[in-house]
């Protein structure tokens, strides 16, 4: 029997739950033998305390050296001047595709047989942060600018991003969330570009259409079912991909991959949860499904199927869940219960 190669990857267990739900996660891909092998690095508030950064450099350079890691809740440290650590990554290795699915595990809920995917530009748009304050009359607040930024490049990239995934899935349709009735500027070069991608090269693989990001709020609750894929630029993707996560059990079920040309890092994207860090009741399942998007990413499908399959089991057939799923179960419980199937 040959070996199994290893693959090397950084490991980021956060702050708050993020440590248990790490633990909780590399217990379950232990029982896969999924082949990582792990640089543990910190982060967040860990990393402030370790060395005063909430991005160390470590942590950087490990990141650059694999091109792979998975990563917990990250605490941005108030005041300080501190910018987000997650913000902060998504620059560093330019990862312009955020990937989030959305799909119904515990079925009969107020929204049911939900399978969506938010493709969401992650580096551009309102979030590039550029801010600033006019003062007047003493008040050195007296007015708040923000600029948002697009450009024809970054729009390429993530709506062919989107009709690839599309592609590659066997999704039938693209929506297209825009506001350029009002932004003409700032989505409209979005919306134009995503036109041209269309016409020029998917037209015959995939349907596009396209939707005002309020109409899309409430469609999404009103009719999820009718959307597929969705792509859209920063600002709009945050909201509208917490909002989707909604409709399958919320951020506990909502895992997410911030993919980029030379690394990908892969998260749950709930926050650290600090009321309830250490109790050991934390739902560990969208760090878990975030690990299955990794096994996929990395080439092996079979043991991102079969992790989502035991997850499936183990909450519907075997009907352990945590507090915040309407059960009774510890974290450990789950994660006991999930071993248990995956090492059958």
């Amino acid at each position: 029997m040959s070996s199994t190669k290893m693959i090397p990857a950084t490991l980021i267990p956060g702050d708050g739950v993020g440590p248990e739900i790490t633990e909780a996660t590399l217990a379950a891909l232990a029982a896969l033998n999924a082949p990582f092998e792990w640089d543990h690095q910190v982060a967040g508030m860990g990393g402030v305390t370790a060395c005063g950064d909430p991005l160390p450099p470590a942590c950087v350079e490990s990141i650059r050296k694999h091109g792979l890691a998975l990563k917990g809740p990250l605490e941005t440290p108030i005041g300080g001047g501190y910018r987000s650590s997650n913000v902060r990554l998504r620059e560093e290795f330019k990862l312009y595709a955020n990937l989030r699915p959305a799909l119904t595990i515990i079925p009969g809920g107020r929204y049911d047989k939900i399978d969506l995917v938010m493709v969401r530009e992650n580096n551009e748009g309102l979030y590039m942060g550029y801010e600033h304050f006019i003062p007047i009359d003493g008040d050195p607040h007296a007015v708040g600018m923000s600029t948002g930024i697009n450009t024809r490049q970054g729009c390429r990239r993530i709506v062919r991003f989107a009709f690839e995934y599309a592609v590659a899935h066997g999704r039938k349709k693209v929506t297209v969330v825009h506001k350029a009735n009002i932004m003409k500027a700032l989505t409209g070069i979005f919306l134009e570009t995503a036109r041209e991608i269309h016409e020029a090269e998917y037209k015959d693989k995939v349907i596009m259409d396209e939707i005002i990001v309020d109409a899309c709020a409430m469609k999404l609750v009103m009719n999820p079912w009718q959307f597929d894929v969705l792509v859209t630029t920063n600002l709009f993707g945050d909201i509208l991909s917490d909002e989707i996560a909604g409709l399958v059990g919320g951020l506990g079920m909502a895992p997410g991959a911030n993919i980029g040309e030379k690394a990908a890092i892969f998260e749950a994207v709930h926050g650290s949860a600090p009321d309830i860090a250490g109790k050991g009741i934390a739902n560990p399942i969208a760090l878990m499904l975030a690990a299955a998007m990794m096994l996929d990413h990395v080439g092996l499908p079979e043991k991102a199927t079969r992790l989502r399959r035991d997850i499936d089991l183990v909450l519907n057939t075997d009907n352990i869940r945590t507090g915040d799923l309407g059960g009774k179960a510890t974290t450990k419980e789950f994660t006991a219960a999930l071993v248990k199937r995956l090492s059958a």
